[in-house]
């Protein structure tokens, strides 16, 4: 795994894989950096860049010292550390709270275009109501660390129910490292939940917002929202996909990516 500094000087782990431009890709909450391994062979044309998120085993500082207002700005922070130590005019590709991540670094770093698989932004409404993180927190006092995460998937992976979600969790591989990473998540869900989105995003590159019919209405809703904000972007609707659309669909997602940024 390669390393870069990050501005204060902590290193930044990533691993790069092929050749061509940078495709910088930023997971979501959820998933660690091996969120990606289906989605690479996808982009062979580009040198697909996975960088360790803060919080998820680099950290740029102490996790149990980071504010819930302090989490964007440590994730933005860094990818611009990276975007500037990389050679070439790297592409953000972010996923959930990665997208989110990818949009605000783009508003100062110099990047070809952006891809945003639906940004954890959360519609006024719905933001005011959001107590997701107050609810984990409480079950994490309790010392229930798998219900905390569980809580997570069922409004966020599969709002509309999963038949015996045990057993589905139990064949998901990077279910144990969810788990490890509860407080991270509950970090990362008080950022989402206190953000809110400007009227306008000062993003001077295309951006491409991806959304799916089987995910949240309310991510569907925030991608449009986030589509609105941005001086210029496209926004597709894949049907029949959930909110893990790039590792439910590569093919299909990368096929979309691959056509607008050869526009």
């Amino acid at each position: 795994m390669a390393t870069t500094n990050s501005i204060d000087s902590s290193e930044i782990a990533y691993e790069r894989h092929g050749d061509g431009q940078p495709l910088i890709c930023l997971h979501g909450g959820m998933a660690p950096r091996q969120y990606w391994q289906p989605v690479v062979p996808h982009f062979e044309e580009y040198a697909a860049v996975i960088p360790q998120r803060p919080g998820f085993g680099t950290c740029l500082d102490d996790p149990e010292e980071t504010s819930a207002e302090d989490v964007l700005h440590r994730e933005v922070q860094y990818v611009r550390s990276l975007v500037d130590a990389i050679d070439g005019d790297p592409i953000l590709f972010g996923h959930s709270f990665g997208a989110l991540t990818a949009v605000e670094a783009a508003t100062e770093a110099a990047v070809d275009a952006v891809i945003a698989y639906e940004p954890a932004v959360l519609p006024e409404g719905y933001r005011q109501q959001a107590n997701l993180a107050d609810r984990m927190a409480k079950l994490l006092d309790e010392g229930e660390r798998e219900e905390a995460v569980k809580r997570y998937v069922e409004q966020v992976l599969h709002p509309d129910g999963i038949d015996n979600l045990d057993g589905w969790l139990a064949e998901w591989p990077v279910w144990p490292g969810c788990v490890e990473l509860a407080e991270e998540v509950v970090r990362m869900n008080r950022a989402v939940e206190q953000y809110q989105l400007p009227d306008t995003l000062d993003v001077t590159g295309p951006v491409l917002v991806l959304t799916g019919t089987n995910g949240p209405d309310f991510l569907r809703e925030s991608a449009r929202n986030v589509h609105k904000a941005l001086p210029h972007s496209r926004l597709v609707e894949f049907d029949g996909v959930s909110h893990s659309g790039p590792g439910e669909a590569p093919e299909r997602i990368a096929a979309e990516a691959d056509a607008f940024l050869n526009r």
